[in-house]
């Protein structure tokens, strides 16, 4: 392993170390909660089924009354009602039987339902061809979700069945945290904005596309700040201007060594960099940092700069903004993003569970010269139900994200054979 670069276990334990949850609750209506986070428990005010009903179109009876009943012998029973779901019936007599669609409620006396598969209509009667044991193809009280107990805990991102589990016991308001509030600045003077002409020497800024719209469907406000000339002043004042009321600053680029890269020191003029350079491939210069704000919230300055009048107004939010920094070529940005940024996100709105699932799938492809640092290389799911390879894996090649389904977690150093089974990080895992 590289010298000084820090394993990504290590890295990845002390980013989710620093990140405590946000303040800031909201009570949102429930059709509009999906995707935001629970701030306290939910739990059920009532049973679920609330009583028992069927799980089928059939006969509701009293399972003595059709004790020894088969196809040779079947046994007649008037029918007494009929029972459509949302409707109430009558106590059954020994001896009736009710017909019931699904969904309707059990009626008194009876205590299990024959599917209509299982009987014949003779008339006002109906002749059952088989035997039924009591409860049969009964939905019992409370069999999915019993009242005061914990539906959805605190912490849960809110997918649409929990949003669906949290209507069906009637609830039209749901406690969710705030909004995450990110910012994001891109570095270099040779991005071009897509429209715009390239000029010699220029590049179409891919990574401002990509990072944008990853904040986005995790739920962030997104301040998109563009970008940012190289230039030290340049980039402290952006950091500053994001600092002010945003909970985390997200940029691209400009975290290496060169003349021109002034992110790092821009960040340690305006705050301090506690972390910074991970023994993973692609992604090296990844680094996480806190930017002090100014205790002027964007809109007041701005309103400050318009007037010309100085206001003395309080910062949107206390303390440090927190700040990671991302590498600049695109597949290095949306890997790290996938493998820092988004479980920090989630730990910032109070989600514990953060780990990607992972898939222990067989490779149909050579990889016979491992780096030593940890890889993650682009993979797709083939027809043979095996892992193939995207054929270049350069941190530039953006195709390559868009070819994969997933990412194959490689260990150090370690070389793959057609054959081996590895572990597979699935995009639909990394991207919610």
């Amino acid at each position: 392993m590289n010298s000084g670069l820090l394993p990504f276990d290590e890295a990845l334990a002390a980013l989710l170390a620093q990140a405590g949850t946000i303040d800031g609750i909201e009570r949102v209506d429930t059709l509009n909660a999906s995707g935001r986070v629970l701030a306290d428990d939910i739990r059920s005010t009532l049973n679920v089924p609330p009583a028992d009903n069927t799980q089928m179109d059939g006969y509701a009876l009293r399972s003595a009354d059709v004790a020894g009943a088969s196809p040779e012998s079947p046994a007649r029973l008037k029918v007494a009602q009929r029972i459509p779901a949302g409707h109430v019936g009558e106590p059954l007599a020994a001896g009736t039987a009710a017909r019931i669609f699904t969904g309707a409620l059990i009626p008194e006396g009876a205590d299990a339902v024959v599917m209509q598969e299982a009987t014949r209509a003779d008339g006002d009667d109906v002749l059952v061809m088989q035997a039924a044991r009591p409860g049969e193809w009964v939905r019992r009280a409370g069999e999915d979700i019993r009242a005061d107990s914990v539906i959805l805990p605190a912490g849960t991102r809110l997918a649409p069945q929990a949003v669906g589990l949290a209507a069906s016991v009637g609830l039209a308001h749901l406690p969710v945290r705030r909004r995450l509030r990110a910012a994001c600045f891109f570095t270099g003077d040779e991005l071009a904005r897509p429209g715009e002409p390239l000029k010699p020497g220029a590049i179409y800024d891919s990574n401002r596309y990509v990072l944008v719209s990853l904040l986005r469907g995790l739920g962030c406000e997104v301040s998109d700040l563009g970008n940012v000339p190289d230039s030290l002043e340049a980039t402290r004042d952006a950091l500053r201007a994001a600092a002010i009321d945003n909970d985390l600053i997200v940029t691209s680029g400009g975290m290496s060594v060169g003349e021109e890269d002034h992110v790092r020191a821009a960040v340690q003029a305006e705050g301090e960099l506690t972390m910074w350079q991970i023994a993973i491939k692609p992604g090296k210069p990844l680094a996480h940092g806190r930017v002090r704000r100014d205790g002027m919230s964007a809109a007041a300055l701005a309103a400050s700069a318009l007037s010309g009048v100085p206001m003395a107004v309080p910062a949107a939010l206390p303390g440090d903004a927190h700040f990671i920094g991302l590498p600049g070529n695109p597949v290095s940005a949306f890997v790290t993003f996938l493998l820092f940024v988004r479980p920090f996100l989630l730990r910032l709105q109070g989600v514990q569970k953060v780990e990607p699932q992972a898939l222990a799938l067989v490779a149909d492809f050579d990889w016979p010269k491992p780096d030593r640092r940890r890889e993650f290389l682009r993979a797709r799911l083939g027809e043979s139900g095996r892992l193939e390879l995207f054929p270049n894996q350069g941190s530039g090649v953006l195709t390559s994200t868009v070819w994969a389904d997933g990412l194959i977690d490689n260990p150090p150093g370690n070389p793959i054979r057609r054959g081996d089974t590895v572990r597979y990080l699935p995009f639909g895992s990394l991207l919610g």
